[in-house]
């Protein structure tokens, strides 16, 4: 027996004895009545609604209310900028394209003009070929009347119009006004083109096929806000000196 009982064997038994009652005090012991560990993936999620704020989070986005509030504003801020440019000074033509602007909210003076360059090359250009079609498309029933007139008369004759849209260096709104049935912008253009017009034997009548004239033109342009078509049409014009 001494054997089993001399020194070091003593050691490591009071040694492990202290272990196993340290383990015990902090782990305690299993009565069979635990609760089980927490299943995360079963857990009942947490209302966000309810959960508190942490002040050290920077919402990436805004919310959709103040993203609209900022959407107006900026809006409202680049409106206002193209009117100042738009009227040059003008503080009557400001007060027109203002009264446009809040009748028509999807009128901006610089995404009217860029239309208006469009329409301005598509009629004389139609004018010039004959295309009754696309002139009937931007042009109010009594100047689509007078230009029809004008390509009848030139076709009876025998006559053919060499025609080059070249460019519009110059384009300005010089007046807008909201009639309380129409919105109404008036516009100068002053154009570019090549201009030939020949009979029917090929003689040159009048223009120019060597040389690039200008030509200058103020047309209004105008537009029921509440009709569901979006498109403006001319119904005036008139050749500047």
């Amino acid at each position: 027996m001494d054997e089993f009982l001399d020194l070091p064997t003593l050691i490591a038994i009071v040694v492990a004895v202290f272990v196993l009652f340290r383990l015990r005090s902090v782990l305690g012991t299993r009565t069979g009545n635990e609760r089980p560990p927490i299943d995360r993936s079963r857990s009942t999620p947490v209302d966000k609604k309810a959960a508190p704020a942490d002040d050290g989070v920077v919402p990436m986005r805004p919310r959709p209310a103040e993203t609209a509030n900022l959407d107006d504003e900026r809006r409202t801020r680049k409106l206002e900028a193209e009117i100042e440019q738009a009227s040059a000074g003008n503080a009557e033509l400001a007060t027109g394209l203002r009264a446009v602007a809040e009748a028509d909210p999807t009128f901006t003076p610089k995404s009217f003009l860029e239309g208006a360059k469009q329409a301005y090359e598509m009629i004389v250009t139609g004018f010039a070929e004959g295309d009754r079609t696309t002139l009937k498309n931007l042009l109010d029933k009594d100047v689509y009347d007078s230009f029809a007139r004008a390509i009848s008369e030139r076709e009876a004759a025998g006559q053919k119009n060499d025609f080059t849209f070249v460019g519009l260096p110059k384009i300005a709104i010089v007046n807008a006004e909201y009639d309380k049935k129409n919105v109404l912008v008036t516009v100068d253009f002053h154009a570019e083109v090549v201009s030939a017009i020949r009979d029917k034997d090929g003689n040159l009548v009048e223009g120019n096929a060597d040389q690039v004239q200008t030509i200058a033109d103020e047309w209004t342009f105008a537009r029921n806000p509440k009709s569901r078509d979006p498109n403006w049409k001319v119904v005036t014009t008139s050749q500047l000196d």
